[in-house]
């Protein structure tokens, strides 16, 4: 990243600081337990690395959904955000390749009838997913029958598909998996029903130039084994590291 011209810098920069989008919905991505000052988890050590190699003061701007980010990251009032791919957030978001790939997934109850991810998609069946998440965008364009019911969050979703006893809660297979463990009498269905690719993205007007620094800068702590030491610095397990972009 070096010899950035002033422009290309400025697009990066609100009032000196960058100021960048993190998202709390995801704990593959990031987190912050009570009594935490700040957030931390590998979106958190990607933004903090861009800033200073832009030598700039890092602003964190946190959200509790992925919609919510993505909303912000579409309207300007974010310069950066950590976001997953998806068509329709495309319409207001340009996308670097992902830095990191997760699972999406089902949890069913114990005793369900259900037990493949084939089997969602019938009348009848209605699904938790967190408002906005890329798995709700995804199963909104996929799922043919059952029915979508929207969580305020994905951190959410579990407790929402046992209040409103619902047939299946779809989300990060992380999560998922936590939240089987804290609730008991739960179960995973085999195999993931999308991957998840986690991505850093600018608002849809950046230029061709800050555009082509993020990527490559995406690439390069790829490559270079920052994003895989982040994974294993905050003890993330089951996400992956993002292959090369062709």
């Amino acid at each position: 990243m070096d010899n950035i011209s002033g422009f290309v810098a400025a697009e990066f920069l609100t009032n000196g600081r960058l100021r960048a989008a993190i998202n709390l919905g995801n704990p593959i991505l990031a987190s912050q337990p009570p009594g935490q000052a700040q957030p931390s988890g590998v979106s958190v050590d990607l933004a903090r690395e861009l800033a200073r190699r832009l030598d700039v003061e890092l602003e964190m701007v946190v959200f509790n959904a992925a919609g919510l980010a993505a909303a912000a990251l579409a309207a300007g009032s974010v310069n950066i955000g950590f976001v997953a791919i998806d068509p329709q957030r495309g319409e207001g978001i340009r996308f670097t390749p992902p830095y990191v790939q997760i699972e999406g997934s089902y949890l069913v109850r114990e005793e369900s009838p259900l037990r493949a991810k084939e089997e969602v998609d019938r009348q009848g069946i209605r699904v938790a997913v967190g408002l906005g998440s890329a798995y709700d965008l995804y199963l909104g364009r996929t799922l043919k029958h059952a029915q979508l019911v929207r969580a305020a969050t994905s951190p959410s979703v579990v407790d929402t598909f046992l209040h409103h006893e619902l047939d299946v809660a779809a989300g990060v297979r992380q999560q998922l998996e936590y939240d089987a463990e804290r609730f008991g009498g739960l179960r995973m269905l085999d195999g993931r029903f999308m991957t998840i690719n986690q991505a850093m993205g600018l608002p849809l007007r950046c230029s061709d130039g800050a555009w082509r620094l993020l990527c490559g800068f995406v690439e390069e702590l790829k490559s270079g084994g920052f994003v895989a030491d982040a994974l294993a610095r905050h003890g993330i397990d089951g996400a992956a590291v993002a292959p090369p972009a062709i």
